[in-house]
């Protein structure tokens, strides 16, 4: 019992750190999955996913209340009022790349040596965030549409949401703080998909034996992911204002050199 509390609240964690910090959080919880030796059920993976959701839904609840009242008021030349559209826009590649990874590369793509290239991909993509020229203002629709397609991108373990969307941001010159705004925000609708995608493959397996049968298991890794996820995006909005936030890059390099080296000696 002691064991299975521990490893929810490890994995609790693990997901609210690296959900909104650039290091992947599935990829992450595959190498924690690999080398304890245990998997998550379905049913705790939803609950994670449902703690990353509720705090970027309180982080930006203010943020969210504009848009919706923009929306009900039909104020379409508002600032807030153009989220709408972009968001929409961006989500459009993000559905469609996780519709086509789920339904071709999702069983192929999961390897350890896979995500261990794919955090170097990563890394690279973190690194040269840097060089962005921040002279945009305003993100217009082609660029959401390439900040969805590399939120889409994200589904491969190794590679972050948070890490691509705002990378690709600001390697297309928009504003710091435009971008880790609109990051955040267009991955509400992305996590709400993949929630319902989730749940509807996985029923019948909620309550399957193993990780988060005990609701005392499921409550404990809820709590630390929300916990976990909050300091996490406090401490990547300062990261990305103060432009330090290619720093990450030294750790998802250092991760995915160890990951391969391990996968080639046979551990």
């Amino acid at each position: 019992m002691l064991d299975q509390l521990f490893t929810t609240i490890l994995l609790g964690l693990i997901q609210g750190f690296s959900e909104w910090l650039p290091i992947s959080s599935t990829g992450h919880l595959r190498i924690t999955e690999h080398f304890l030796g245990f998997q998550a059920t379905p049913l705790f993976n939803l609950f994670l996913h449902l703690g990353t959701l509720g705090v970027v839904v309180f982080y930006f609840r203010h943020d969210i209340k504009l848009i919706l009242t923009a929306l009900i008021h039909r104020d379409f030349h508002s600032e807030y009022s153009r989220f709408i559209p972009l968001i929409i826009v961006a989500t459009i590649p993000t559905g469609i790349i996780g519709l086509l990874y789920d339904k071709f590369l999702a069983d192929n793509y999961q390897t350890l040596l896979i995500i261990g290239v794919t955090f170097l991909f990563g890394t690279a993509l973190i690194f040269f965030s840097k060089y962005g020229k921040e002279n945009q203002t305003k993100i217009t629709y082609k660029k959401a549409l390439v900040m969805g397609a590399a939120q889409g991108a994200a589904i491969f373990p190794g590679l972050s949401r948070s890490g691509s969307t705002i990378s690709s941001g600001l390697l297309q010159g928009v504003k710091r703080e435009m971008v880790f705004k609109f990051s955040f925000l267009l991955s509400i609708p992305a996590i709400i998909g993949d929630f319902g995608v989730e749940l509807y493959l996985q029923e019948g397996s909620l309550v399957s034996e193993g990780i988060g049968v005990s609701p005392l298991n499921l409550l404990a890794g809820l709590v630390c992911a929300v916990l976990a996820g909050y300091v996490a995006i406090v401490l990547v909005k300062k990261l990305v204002l103060t432009k330090s936030f290619h720093y990450f890059a030294a750790y998802t390099f250092a991760l995915g050199v160890i990951l391969i080296i391990l996968v080639l000696l046979g551990f």
